[in-house]
């Protein structure tokens, strides 16, 4: 018997799954836990339905990563920051702080774990960092470091 299933089931399938199953074990055991329902016209249409909703979305967020890759691509980031001798900084720059000028400068927010930096910044000059907004999509930007007078 072909069967929609509701939940994770061990042995069977994932939520959303169409899967063959034994009769009895469909009547006796998925359907009086609700785990699952019986794989007719309605529910084959809701789990395409539901196929082509997600597909549309994940589209739709590539899209936004791809535009967001081309806005940040070549662009540099710019810091101030106190230090002290030989052009050491009190600190360093981190990913946080990488995000949150990456919002004040162009306006987009990145989730900070996404910016990988190649090194500490922990001097003034000019960095590489590497923004991972989706997989398969990336933009690259520099990061500027100054002394601030």
């Amino acid at each position: 018997m072909k069967v929609v299933l509701q939940q994770d089931v061990k042995g069977a399938g994932k939520k959303g799954e169409l899967v063959s199953v034994s009769d009895g074990y469909a009547r006796n055991f998925l359907f009086p836990r609700k785990l699952a329902i019986e794989a007719n016209a309605q529910a084959l249409n809701d789990i395409k339905n539901k196929q082509e909703a997600k597909q549309h979305h994940e589209e739709m967020e590539r899209q936004h990563a791809e535009e967001t890759a081309k806005l940040l691509n070549g662009k540099t980031v710019s810091f101030t920051a106190k230090a002290g001798t030989n052009g050491r900084l009190f600190g360093s720059v981190t990913a946080k702080e990488v995000a949150e000028e990456l919002k004040k400068q162009f306006g987009v927010e990145v989730d900070k774990r996404k910016i990988s930096l190649n090194m500490d910044i922990k001097a003034f000059g000019v960095y590489e960092a590497e923004i991972r907004l989706l997989a398969g999509v990336s933009a690259k930007c520099r990061v500027s470091v100054t002394e601030q007078a």
